[in-house]
This record gives structure tokens, sequence and C-alpha cells, in this order.
């Protein structure tokens, strides 16, 4: 099952792995970033899997673990990067050693992004072992519109050279991306969606626009798996401990709310033998044709289970509407 990416017209598969969590531990500005301790050598099994199940696509970016996931991934795909679409994300600064990342300047609305574009897809290019990047992700999201059309200039240099074959940007501002997106070149948004939230005007802009929509939090840190109840306790390197951005998780505990909703469409997502994981991306795929949810993983059982959504496709219509109907929509 694959996904043409857009007006990109990069082919690849319709789950991606998302590599934040194999960046094990790190901070932003002080606070815990990652999702907690990782096994590298699992990590290199679980991508390993992946292609061996067809799933061929790996969403990183440069501040996970301050370059450790791009470290990992780089290496795993060392002889294999020619099977592999791989997307990476830039604009911060990076302390590769203290595994510290800080925003350009003081905040990340007036960063000063667009001067360490070309620097910052250098540092990529280095972890990843590769020379060139499939999917380049502009990841500050909430950089003013007028310095992010700057860096968008150099985004357009850097296509036209060969060293990216498309990019976008990660946010969830439909202003934003509604100016950021007007070339032809820029094939895709990254934004947040799953069967209880996320952007519905993004994800019509990228139809409107043929671009692929690749969706962050499609398991919804995991609260949309089953295995997360009101009694998980995660860890102080985990970022669903502190996460104050998210509203399936408050104060490090699972949102009573998104589990009475997950309940309530669970006959639905479970259909056809679907685990509750596998579900929730197969809504994600009847909700649009240009949808590419990146799940998280940490281990080879997590990779199968995402990768084997793939057997089974979307939702269909008529399951798309019960669910709206049950969740009063």
């Amino acid at each position: 099952m694959n996904r043409t990416f857009g007006r990109s017209g990069i082919e690849a598969s319709a789950v991606g792995m998302g590599c934040w969590a194999i960046g094990g531990p790190w901070d932003m500005a002080g606070a815990p970033a990652g999702w907690g301790v990782i096994d590298d050598a699992e990590s290199t099994r679980a991508i390993h899997a992946a292609l061996e199940l067809g799933a061929n696509f790996f969403d990183t970016a440069a501040n996970y673990g301050a370059g450790h996931s791009e470290r990992v991934l780089g290496a795993a795909l060392k002889g294999r990067r020619d099977k592999a679409v791989i997307s990476t994300k830039f604009g911060q600064k990076l302390d590769e050693a203290a595994r510290n990342v800080v925003p350009y300047g003081e905040n990340q609305e007036s960063s000063d992004v667009v001067s360490h574009v070309r620097e910052n897809l250098a540092d990529s290019l280095r972890r990843l072992d590769t020379d060139y990047i499939d999917i380049y992700l502009l990841h500050v999201r909430g950089l003013e519109i007028e310095r992010a059309l700057a860096t968008r200039d150099v985004l357009e240099e850097l296509v036209a050279e060969g060293k990216i074959r498309t990019y976008g940007w990660s946010t969830d501002r439909p202003d934003a991306i509604e100016a950021f997106s007007t070339s032809p070149r820029c094939g895709v948004v990254e934004q947040e969606l799953n069967v209880l939230t996320g952007s519905a005007e993004i994800l019509a802009i990228a139809e409107r626009l043929n671009m692929a929509s690749i969706n962050r939090a499609p398991l919804g840190m995991g609260v949309l798996t089953g295995k997360i109840t009101p009694q998980t306790r995660f860890g102080d390197t985990d970022i669903r401990q502190k996460v104050e951005w998210f509203a399936g998780i408050k104060d490090g505990q699972v949102n009573q709310a998104w589990l009475d909703a997950l309940a309530s469409i669970r006959e639905i997502l479970t259909s056809e033998g679907r685990t509750l994981a596998q579900g929730a991306l197969a809504w994600i795929w009847g909700r649009s044709p240009n949808t590419v949810p990146i799940p998280g993983f940490r281990t080879v059982a997590q990779v199968q289970e995402n990768a084997k959504a793939m057997d089974f496709g979307p939702l269909t219509p008529a399951q798309m509407a019960e669910v709206d109907r049950i969740l009063g929509r």
C-alpha cells in the first residue's frame, strides 16, 4: 500500500515510521523532550523490519536526540538508502554532546533560522550518511510568516540544486501553510492528525494544492493504542510526563475524555481483526488519500503492528460516517 506525496511525485509506503522516540533522552531548552531510554540495536532491527514489511518511509528530525535519531537511522540504512524515503526537519541549534536543543535567538517566533538552513542541511546529510534528503521540513511551528517565506527561498534553491527533493512546514497553522505552500516544489505539509483531533482546514489545503499531509501523533502519543490507562505513569525522561501542548495527555496523565471517546468507537476501529492502533491508522487513510501517518516506534513489535495496518487498508466510507456520528461531528 503506497502513497504518492502529492505534486512532489515521491512515492513511498502509506505508513511512515516516526523516528522521534529512537532519538532517546534529550532536552529542548532545558526541558525533557524525548521518550525515555532506548536501545539503538533494537531501533536498528526495527528499521530493518520496517523495510522488510514494505514500510519504507522514515520521518526524523535533527533535534530528535540532538542528532541521535538521524545517526541511528543513517547507520541502519547504510547499503539500503535507495530502498528508503527519508523526511527530516531543521530549525534549531544542537549541542550533540550535551543532548540539548535551543532555538536560534530568544524565541521560535523570531528565530533566525533562515541564516542556518544550509548549515542545518549539511549537518543532517552527514548524520544520515546520504547526499540528498527526500523531504525537508521547517520545524519551527510558531515562526513568523515573513521569516518562513525567506526560509522558503533557500529551500527552493536546495531543490534546484538536487540536495532535497521537496519541502514543507511542520506546523498546525492554516494561515502559515497557505502562505508558505505556493510553489510546486513544496509538496508536503506536516500536521497533527488522528481520529480525535487535527486541523481539517490544513488537510483541505493539502488536498486543494495536491500536497501530502504527513500526520503527527496518529496514535495520540500512544493513547489511541489502548495501552495507556489512568494508572499509567511516564518516566522522568518521557516527554509525556510534562507535555502541555497535547490534548490527549495532561499533567502526566491520560485525558479521560479521550479514553471515553476511544471506547465508543472501539468496535469500528477493531473491525476485521485490526488492533486499535491499526484501526486508528485506517481512520486516517479513510479521511483523505493525501494522508500519510507516521506512528512512532521503539521496538520491532511496534513496527510490525503498524506496518501490518497496510494489509487492512482504510476504513470504509460507511465506517467513517459512523465514527463521526458517534463522536457527534
